[in-house]
């Protein structure tokens, strides 16, 4: 039972630079006690004691400020950083060395009974600040979900998910046998290097312009050789190019 206790407070000193020893993990930190809390009330819940078991979550939510509901399932290892306004549903899974930040709702969108309504985080997901999933879907292991990211659909694992709704970026861990992927640890699901799958879009289309841009100079210019005008789209083509290339260094910002 101490080596399990141990466990999971070293994991959050691992997690958290803010955290100094264990005594203070143990005392001050209401993530790591709203997760005590959820172990004794899903016990109760799966023996029968449902109503017990809720109000023991009631008075968790009162002395923390996270609810969790004693149907949850949730594995070792799982930090709930800061933890005001975490919000998990009743068939929410949780994989182990899970970390999920303030304000983050696992939610459900069906209202029918029995069913799986919330999501399934799979092992060392990152849910960030603010974030929204919602629904009966599977987020990946590794997997990363950006601060107030509305995720409504499935995430697979290594992959980044960002905005409203989310949309899934490139994973951008390393991929090499010898790496150190399984030390890398996201805080708040920040993800360098990442591309964006907007950006690379209009990205595109911008280089597509470009290049019609110059064909369409070239072919003026052919024109006006052999008609013996003189051509004056050189400083409207290059003006465009200028602006264009202008928009490509605001999107790699």
């Amino acid at each position: 039972m101490f080596n399990s206790l141990f466990d999971q407070v070293d994991s959050i000193i691992a997690r958290d630079p803010a955290a100094r020893n264990r005594l203070e993990v143990i005392t001050c930190y209401q993530g790591l006690h709203a997760v005590w809390f959820h172990r004794l009330s899903h016990l109760l819940w799966n023996i029968g004691l449902k109503w017990i078991a809720r109000v023991l979550s009631m008075f968790s939510r009162f002395i923390t400020g996270i609810e969790i509901h004693p149907g949850a399932k949730i594995g070792r290892r799982v930090f709930l950083d800061h933890g005001l306004g975490i919000v998990i549903g009743e068939t929410t899974e949780i994989g182990d060395d899970c970390t999920i930040y303030q304000g983050v709702t696992l939610g459900g969108t069906s209202l029918y009974k029995g069913v799986k309504r919330h999501p399934t985080l799979g092992k060392g997901v990152v849910v960030s600040a603010g974030a929204k999933v919602l629904g009966g879907f599977t987020v990946g292991d590794g997997a990363r979900v950006g601060s107030n990211a509305v995720v409504l659909k499935e995430i697979p694992a290594g992959a980044t998910a960002v905005g409203i709704p989310a949309r899934i970026l490139h994973p951008d861990l390393p991929q090499s046998a010898d790496s150190k992927t399984k030390e890398y640890f996201s805080a708040y699901g920040v993800t360098p290097n990442v591309d964006d799958p907007v950006s690379m879009a209009l990205k595109g289309l911008i280089d597509a312009t470009i290049e019609q841009e110059a064909k369409i100079a070239a072919l003026e210019k052919a024109l006006a050789k052999l008609s013996n005008t003189p051509s004056s789209s050189n400083v409207g083509t290059s003006d465009t190019k200028r602006d264009l290339d202008a928009i490509k260094e605001w999107l790699k910002e």
